[in-house]
């Protein structure tokens, strides 16, 4: 890639202060096939005073000035959906097909989204005699995962853009390449030079600099919930905004009066959706218990029908994870199920058997796991699914908030029983019936899942301070 070994800061693609790189690993092959630059912390600075630099002038542009820029942007995501797609589907494994219409897809569908919450956003307005004010909250740290990568990336720069903001991006190394193709993107969008700047790094050292730096008002973190204890701590001393959206063990509460195959069915596919490296993947399936011998037989059915391939391969149904160091994750936590007595119905340790090389996990499904296991405690971030069975609503409901986190849940079955039960999850989001994705509903976690909301107008909410000019109106 061209820009590959270079940073983008102050609207140019400069050299790293060191000659520090890090070799971008093909998943499906576990051998390298780019290289990218590390950035130091001095790296991180000259981001830091571009983004500080370009903030005054950016930040009291005009809103119809800021929808061009995102009109354009989109626009231009769009043209190149399908470069962004290959170099996803390379770096991180996700299927080609699916890569291209939903990881890099997904990256326009923000932009859009964010455009028409803008246009109907109300940036000041009255309040009998006070003036409300809203107004960009400063230069924002962004550090996004490697999972979702251009999804995350869009959220949060999107909104920051529409509300005045400027920023300094740091994506994961583990799938940086994207990052690199979305820069450029905004360079021939034409953002003003400062306002947006793309330094690639590690989380100890780029991370720690724009979460404890002064001069970063907000930092907008998505990862593990360990890593953002640590941007939290980093954080403190300077009293900034700290946005997280962290990690997630997702109930699907399979209700008596669901289609139970295909509800468990469904549950199993989107559980393992993008090889289960969704931190909202519902990874706990409750199922009624006398009905948990016919649970069983769907699920194993459809985890027997899933194909785990090459990425390259449009036959493929999920790739492999991302890295040694997740497979590895996921394999001890596989062997730590059956060590703990849930039953394994599909799947297991190991690879499958037909592939001999790659991060590739069998898609594995336990049932009668006890909430107290740790398959049903710890996120896993593979393709494993837990199976846990309730006797009534309440139970499931009980089982369901029993996790430290309470980032998304699931329910199938009656529309109004439904309804009634999604009041009762600490969740930050349900999804009833295997509803579609929605732009434009807020997204984020209760408890260790996070804080804050992205996506849509409750992004531009929380890229925003709020001013309130008392006495502004003569009375």
């Amino acid at each position: 890639m061209k820009h590959a070994r270079q940073f983008y800061i102050e609207g140019r693609w400069v050299e790293p202060t060191d000659s520090s790189a890090l070799d971008v690993i093909d998943p499906a092959t576990q051998k390298p096939f780019a290289t990218i630059a590390m950035g130091c912390a001095e790296d991180a600075e000259r981001a830091i005073a571009a983004a500080k630099a370009a903030f005054p002038a950016f930040s009291v542009t005009s809103k119809a000035d800021r929808l061009a820029l995102l009109r354009r942007a989109a626009a231009l995501l769009r043209l190149r959906i399908d470069e962004i797609g290959a170099i996803i589907s390379r770096e991180m494994g996700a299927p080609i097909g699916m890569a291209r219409s939903e990881q890099a897809g997904i990256g326009v569908a923000h932009f859009e989204e964010t455009i028409r919450a803008m246009e109907a956003f109300d940036f000041e307005y009255m309040q009998g005699s006070t003036r409300i004010v809203h107004e960009p909250v400063g230069v924002v740290g962004m550090i996004t995962p490697w999972n979702w990568p251009i999804n995350q990336i869009a959220c949060k720069v999107a909104p920051a853009l529409a509300t005045g903001c400027t920023m300094v991006l740091k994506p994961s190394e583990l799938a940086p390449l994207n990052a690199i193709l979305f820069a450029e993107v905004l360079h021939e969008a034409g953002v003003p030079p400062g306002v947006f700047n793309l330094v690639n790094g590690d989380g100890p050292t780029i991370g720690a600099v724009l979460a404890g730096h002064p001069d970063i008002d907000m930092v907008s973190f998505t990862g593990s919930t360990r890593a953002g204890i640590s941007v939290a701590r980093a954080a403190a001393p300077t009293v900034k905004r700290v946005h997280q959206e962290l990690g997630g063990k997702s109930p699907n509460i399979v209700l008596r009066s669901a289609d139970l195959e295909a509800a468990v069915s469904a549950g199993v596919r989107r559980c393992f959706h993008n090889s289960g490296q969704s931190c909202n993947a519902p990874t706990r399936m409750l199922v009624p218990m006398e009905r948990m011998d016919d649970a069983i037989r769907a699920a194993a059915r459809t985890a027997a029908a899933i194909v785990v391939g090459p990425p390259s391969d449009p036959a493929t149904d999920i790739g492999p994870v991302v890295s040694q160091l997740q497979f590895d994750k996921i394999q001890d936590l596989i062997c730590n199920g059956v060590e703990e007595g849930a039953e394994l119905v599909a799947g297991g340790p190991g690879r499958p058997e037909h592939l001999e090389a790659g991060y590739y996990v069998r898609p594995t499904v336990f049932a009668r796991v006890t909430n107290n296991m740790t398959i049903a405690r710890e996120e896993i971030f593979g393709p494993v699914l837990a199976m846990l069975g309730y006797e009534g609503a309440a139970d499931a409901v009980a089982i369901a908030n029993d996790t430290p986190y309470g980032l998304a849940s699931y329910i199938q079955g009656d529309l109004e029983e439904a309804r009634a039960l999604a009041r009762s999850l600490r969740t930050g989001s349900v999804r009833i019936n295997s509803s579609a994705w929605d732009g434009a509903a807020p997204f984020g976690g209760y408890k260790q899942s996070g804080n804050g909301r992205e996506y849509g107008k409750f992004g531009l909410h929380e890229f925003t301070e709020i001013k309130g000019i008392v006495g502004y109106a003569d009375t």
